[in-house]
């Protein structure tokens, strides 16, 4: 690991043929990652609020376990995230904060 990077210890899973945690894990991500989507598409064109109160619950439980499978995955230490250089986050919030500045003053 270099110092750019925020990791947990690697959990180390069988290779080969047959699915380990890790490729159970990845696939429970992919299909909430997808759900999500989905959903957001569901709601954006459901015809009846007690419709769109449904799917915006199935939402909230797909994402909160979408997060939950993600934090999992990183404890475990397959996958990695890279730290974002501290000038680099400061000059776009900056930017961002100009930027909301600017559509305040035009209300």
């Amino acid at each position: 690991m270099n110092n750019n990077e925020i990791s947990n210890p690697k959990t180390e899973v069988e290779k080969g043929l047959t699915l380990n945690d890790k490729d159970y894990l990845e696939s429970i991500l992919t299909v909430c990652k997808d759900l999500e989507k989905n959903l957001v598409i569901a709601m954006t064109e459901a015809s009846h609020e007690e419709y769109y109160e449904k799917i915006h619950e199935m939402f909230e439980n797909i994402s909160e376990l979408q997060r939950d499978a993600y934090e999992l995955y990183f404890r475990k230490g397959w996958f990695v995230i890279e730290k974002e250089d501290e000038e680099k986050l400061t000059r776009k919030y900056n930017m961002l904060q100009q930027e909301l500045n600017d559509l305040e003053v035009d209300n």
